[in-house]
């Protein structure tokens, strides 16, 4: 019989564990551990080795546990089943996603070197590395999705630096604007920049699409960043991270994580476990939910604009050539102007009562939030302006309730809104 390749979202189901190595057990126990015993001292000796990278591991020599700030079951289990999703060849958990970031950027600069990025970030990112990197001689460049390869060629020469360029950092779609970066033509500009001596990493954060929507490997990049705790998770009661890309690459954020100490738990590791068994069903519910939810928005009075993937069209030009050529779909994440400004929106989402006031993303339950006073209050009011975050912007994450609740939702905290904005003046008082 001719072999069958399952699916990702059956191998989620077994992947990398096999129940006899734990008295027949269906689903991997939580190997609450802090350390684990060796069969010899010799054996002790050679798993010391490569842990700590003083020989390269033989090809037919297993990696052992050593201590669960190494390794772990749980999480070499939820490595390999993610890695599956992007096509990678390796994988890091992190304990939170801004752990995962921090670590991949310490690895890959140095003092002097430059780092490209997107603009807009997440808010922490954006902070980390205007206000850490800065403190250890690593200047940052932003771009913004309008530019062209040339013009980016162009932005990195004249800043003098082009010689230190060493990373590209991405996030496609942006947070909070759905702003797309193509991800094909950074890993070209990366290229470009990359002599023998020096190659310059495209890295990107992918936790927007999450790993059912887009597989920036696949486009180029040489690294995968997600805050696991969004839709990996996805159940809002667990923080992790996680890094995807070649074997080398990942051995080094691996090294550098264990003397870091931020590694996952057993115990968030056996949580995500769960949450991938979902995963698919929840991301494909949740995009249904947004494209109605979108499309119902895009058509009230109290709305200025919609900011979702799966209103592009043709006329919107490069962006929609970007999305047909990277995104599988366009996700759960959607950004919309009110009329008015912070007052207005203010009192959109305290008039909400099925949507949760809150940040975070890509859980079950729909969230909103106001980006401009929230996760992205560190940016200056005019940098916020450049980038669309304007206080009339709110970020809704979408999640897996009956789509009619949702508008429903919506529409009557759009309608007290309206209300209060128009509200009749107090006897005497004038405008």
């Amino acid at each position: 019989m001719k072999e069958h390749n399952f699916h990702p979202e059956s191998l989620m189901m077994s992947e990398g564990y096999r129940p006899e190595w734990s008295e027949g057990a269906l689903k991997s126990p939580i190997f609450q551990t802090s350390t684990f015993v060796f069969k010899t001292a010799e054996e002790g000796k050679a798993f010391f080795e490569i842990a700590y990278g003083l020989r390269e591991q033989g090809k037919k020599e297993k990696l052992g546990l050593i201590y669960s700030r190494l390794n772990n079951p749980n999480l070499e289990i939820l490595e390999k089943r993610l890695a599956i999703w992007d096509g990678a060849a390796d994988c890091a958990v992190f304990d939170s996603g801004m752990a995962a970031i921090s670590t991949a950027m310490f690895e890959f600069l140095q003092p002097g070197d430059l780092l490209l990025h997107s603009n807009p970030l997440y808010g922490g990112t954006s902070h980390f590395i205007s206000h850490v990197l800065s403190k250890f001689g690593i200047e940052a460049l932003g771009f913004t999705a309008d530019l062209s390869r040339e013009e980016i060629i162009d932005l990195v020469e004249k800043s003098g630096k082009a010689g230190r360029l060493a990373m590209i950092y991405l996030e496609s779609p942006a947070n909070p604007t759905n702003a797309l970066i193509d991800i094909e033509m950074c890993s070209r500009v990366a290229r470009h920049f990359s002599t023998a001596e020096k190659k310059v990493l495209t890295t990107v954060d992918n936790t927007y699409l999450g790993p059912l929507w887009q597989h920036p490997l696949k486009l180029g990049a040489d690294l995968v960043l997600y805050s696991a705790t969004k839709y990996i998770g996805g159940h809002s009661d667990v923080v992790a991270g996680a890094c995807l890309g070649s074997s080398d690459l990942v051995k080094r954020i691996k090294t550098l994580r264990t003397f870091f100490g931020n590694l996952a738990s057993p115990w968030t590791g056996w949580l995500l476990l769960r949450s991938l068994e979902t995963l698919k069903l929840r991301m494909e519910k949740q995009a249904e939910n947004a494209t109605k939810v979108a499309a119902w928005l895009q058509n009230q009075p109290n709305v200025r604009q919609v900011h979702y993937l799966g209103l592009l069209t043709p006329a919107d030009g490069d962006a929609w050539d970007i999305y047909k050529k990277q995104c599988l779909s366009p996700g759960a994440m959607v950004s919309f102007e009110v009329e008015g400004g912070e007052k207005e929106a203010f009192s959109l989402l305290n008039h909400l009562r099925l949507i949760k006031l809150a940040v975070s993303l890509g859980g079950t339950e729909s969230l909103a939030q106001h980006p401009a006073s929230m996760t992205h209050a560190g940016l200056e009011h005019e940098e916020k302006l450049a980038l669309g975050i304007g206080d009339n912007l709110v970020r809704l994450s979408v999640g897996v309730e009956n789509v009619d609740d949702i508008i429903w939702d919506l529409g009557q905290a759009l309608q007290k809104m309206a209300v209060q904005e128009h509200s009749i003046l107090p006897l005497g008082q004038v405008a």
